[in-house]
């Protein structure tokens, strides 16, 4: 398994790669899951690709389950998912008239 980069990919993460990554945002120390949202183990590309771009990273190795790739969002995670979200900007004031 190659070593994480440091500083994070250049590019964005995929659809299916930022769909896992989001759902580490909300857990506790960022624990990826290692099933998606139908009961799907996660593609082992998908988590290595991850792992690869520096926005994963390995946790903790699983001595019952030695091939379950155990991970954690990283920093350069968030980031990235943060790069790829779209801020739209809602004027609320739009047709109020100012006395």
């Amino acid at each position: 398994m190659a070593a994480p980069r440091r500083t994070g990919s250049r590019r964005p993460p995929s659809g299916p790669q930022a769909a896992w990554l989001r759902r580490g945002l909300d857990q506790p120390g960022g624990k990826l899951p290692l099933f998606d949202t139908d009961g799907q183990r996660v593609k082992k590309q998908t988590i290595e690709s991850c792992i690869k771009a520096g926005w994963a990273e390995r946790w903790f190795h699983n001595p019952l389950k030695p091939d379950w790739l155990v991970c954690r969002l990283t920093e350069a995670g968030r980031d990235a998912l943060l790069a790829r979200s779209t801020v739209i900007a809602v004027d609320f004031r739009q047709g109020v008239r100012a006395e």
